[in-house]
């Protein structure tokens, strides 16, 4: 490798890895830590400043400006980072207190607290907190200023080049505090660049000369192939023993199921409290046989029968040994001595300032939240049923309905439960088919299954749409809902060239619906934030996971070239037949093709993302460990595109191990940030 070309390729990786481990540090010391010592420093800046500069030196020395699409994307992010900087130099950020009739002129700056005088007055005339009907869920956060449009989350004031965004307020409602932003060159240039970048991806799917049109032209990939490896495992769950209780009639109970009551801020039929009362204590949606309105009927009218049945899970070893448990269950009275709550001699005081809690202190807080359950059950706050005085809305019959099917259908353990098998099945059918070069005459059938699953699948998607009025994309069960739905509608439309894709998207969907079912422990369907109730929301999140589902696509195929080994031998002395070495390449080629919507679909989905955090927070990027780890894996895909500057990518051997170890930054991007590094984006 030339020494140019090394430098650029040593410095690349360091940034990459720079990156990855400034998230680490910002979980161990806190977010000022990382921006004063890294983000915000002359040096980091340099970093990129030289990586640009020896992007446009490759630029001009492979005579990229012959082929326009290629130079309109690097160009873009060329124009992206110049946008960045000049935002970092120029912009000033800051926030401002109103309080009704009183007109204020200038605001304190972020990161000096000094006092920057504006060249007009704001005056707050009033503000207000709209609610969800009949809830105390708030709905939006509105500040009414004077001679201007009021401010309210995804609603900015623009004022002589200064925006003004709806950041708290006080107590009394008298008060509103503003995030200030003013930037009146950086978000024009980085906007332009965000432009640049989407022209230029549409560009190269549809140019006739470009790599992804000759791909979709490959004669390899026009006679299809093979597909997909992956190990699972199963968890089982514990029913607790039949025992004879006081409960509801079942006839009694089944007809409360119906019954309209207001619970996580929106109206629902009180199965769903109850499901997710039975649900939340013991792991289950039901319990001894009963149905959630015959426990949860029992626990109001005998509490002191059911305070000592052991139905409270408590996954946790370590607390359980504390609590002198033989079993995963414990009952209401172990967690009592006496009047001494038992659970706050083992809690250490709350959680140190940027550190994550520790799994004792989860675990505890987590059993804490199902006592309270139980206590608000008892006392009667946990119930509300419909103000009778019309101030809230009831559901209509059909909406009642569709809940209720939703809640009694366990769709997700059956969707993977069945993907996983018929994705097993296929899987080894086909790959036996592939080494002895036999055709696939189950073919259809898996087609058939494959077209199943996804009207179920959509049907369950389609139906928690309905039942919440919202696109379900706002944690993490249902992105994982929506992943295995994009799975499986991209095995629809694959399948006809690449018939071999069956398996993988069977397996793929069974994996995304498994990881939503293990989480399904807390899967009420909630109002919105008032910040998460923008259109820009939907299309982030859709393309991210997207990406995600085509990226796991590439890893399945790099698995499964491992698996054929077609540039190994056999035996020795006999060399791999020239069909396995053939279907390898296939492999290569295909997960070639779907690099480009793969990596198109995530840059999009950042700079949207971006894009909606501006309209929202005034900042199209702050450096959270959820949006570096976006763009690592951005970063590290990219850099597969370069076969021709960069050999080794053509060789299918390692391309298909760096689209395999390449996937680990998307499971760091959605889980490890989650469970791991926390932030503004985390679910977990």
């Amino acid at each position: 490798m030339r020494p140019f070309k090394s430098s650029l390729v040593i410095l690349y990786i360091c940034l990459v890895a720079l990156l990855a481990a400034t998230t680490f540090m910002e979980h161990a010391y806190g977010t000022g830590f990382v921006e004063k010592y890294v983000y915000h420093t002359i040096w980091f800046c340099c970093l990129w400043g030289v990586l640009a500069a020896l992007m446009i030196a490759a630029l001009v020395k492979r005579q990229l400006w012959r082929r326009l699409p290629t130079l309109l994307l690097h160009g873009s992010f060329l124009v992206i980072l110049v946008g960045a900087m000049i935002t970092f130099l120029c912009s000033k950020k800051g926030y401002m207190h109103l309080t009704v009739g009183t007109e204020v002129g200038c605001f304190i700056e972020q990161d000096s607290k000094r006092v920057v005088e504006l060249p007009f007055a704001l005056c707050l005339d009033s503000f207000r907190v709209k609610y969800y009907p009949g809830t105390e869920a708030p709905a939006d956060y509105i500040s009414y200023i004077h001679g201007a449009e009021p401010i309210s989350m995804n609603r900015i004031l623009f004022r002589q080049g200064y925006r003004f965004y709806q950041s708290s307020f006080d107590e009394n409602e008298q008060g509103s505090w503003l995030s200030v932003n003013y930037d009146p060159w950086g978000i024009g240039v980085t906007y332009a660049g965000y432009i640049m970048l989407g022209i230029s991806m549409l560009w190269m799917l549809a140019s006739r000369m470009g790599e992804f049109r000759r791909l979709l032209r490959h004669p390899l990939l026009r006679k299809g192939g093979v597909f997909v490896l992956l190990i699972f495992g199963l968890g089982g769950t514990v029913q607790a023993e039949n025992r004879s209780l006081p409960a509801l009639a079942r006839k009694q109970a089944d007809s409360l199921a119906s019954k309209q009551v207001i619970y996580h801020d929106r109206v629902v039929p009180f199965n769903t409290l109850a499901r997710d009362f039975v649900l939340k204590l013991t792991g289950t949606s039901s319990y001894g046989g009963m149905t959630p309105e015959q426990v949860i009927g029992g626990w109001l009218l005998r509490p002191e029968v059911w305070q000592n049945e052991p139905m409270i899970y408590i996954k946790s070893a370590e607390l359980r040994h504390l609590l002198q448990l033989s079993s995963p269950y414990a009952r209401l009275t172990d967690l009592f001595d006496g009047q001494n709550y038992r659970l706050q001699e083992f809690w250490k005081g709350g959680q140190k300032p940027h550190q994550k809690m520790t799994s004792l202190e989860k675990a505890i807080m987590e059993t804490d939240e199902k006592v309270g359950l139980i206590l608000m059950l008892r006392n009667g706050t946990l119930i509300r049923p419909l103000p009778e005085d019309g101030s809230v809305k009831p559901l209509s019959e059909t909406k009642v309905c569709a809940e209720l099917l939703y809640n009694r259908i366990p769709f997700s353990k059956l969707m993977f439960m069945f993907n996983l098998a018929v994705g097993l099945l296929a899987f080894f059918y086909v790959l036996y088919c592939s080494m002895r070069s036999l055709a696939g005459k189950l073919i259809p059938v898996l087609t058939i299954a494959l077209y199943v699953s996804l009207f179920c699948q959509l049907f369950s998607y389609s139906l928690r749409w309905y039942i919440g009025g919202r696109v379900p994309l706002s944690n993490g069960y249902e992105t994982m809902q929506f992943m295995a739905l994009c799975t499986l509608l991209l095995t629809c439309l694959f399948r006809r060239r690449f018939s071999f894709v069956l398996p993988f998207g069977f397996l793929l969907s069974g994996f995304a619906l498994l990881v939503a079912y293990l989480g399904q422990k807390n899967p009420q369907i909630t109002p919105l934030m008032p910040v998460l109730l923008s259109p820009w929301l939907s299309i982030h999140v859709s393309l991210i996971m997207i990406s995600y589902a085509l990226f796991a696509f590439m890893m399945l195929n790099g698995l499964l070239a491992f698996c054929i080994g077609g540039w190994r031998k056999e035996n020795v002395g006999n060399e791999i037949p020239d069909g396995r070495k053939i279907r390898v390449k296939q492999l290569m080629l295909l997960s070639r093709l779907m690099l480009y919507p793969a990596v198109f679909c995530l840059g999009a989905g950042i700079f949207i993302g971006a894009v909606w955090a501006n309209v929202s927070w005034g900042r199209y990027w702050a450096w959270d460990p959820k949006e570096v780890w976006a763009l690592i894996t951005f970063m590290i895909y990219g850099a597969a595109f370069h076969g021709q500057s960069l050999a080794i990518f053509r060789q299918p051997r390692f391309f298909h191990c760096y689209m395999v170890l390449a996937f680990l930054t998307v499971l760091m991007t959605y889980f490890g940030v989650n469970y791991l590094l926390g932030g503004m984006h985390s679910y977990a």
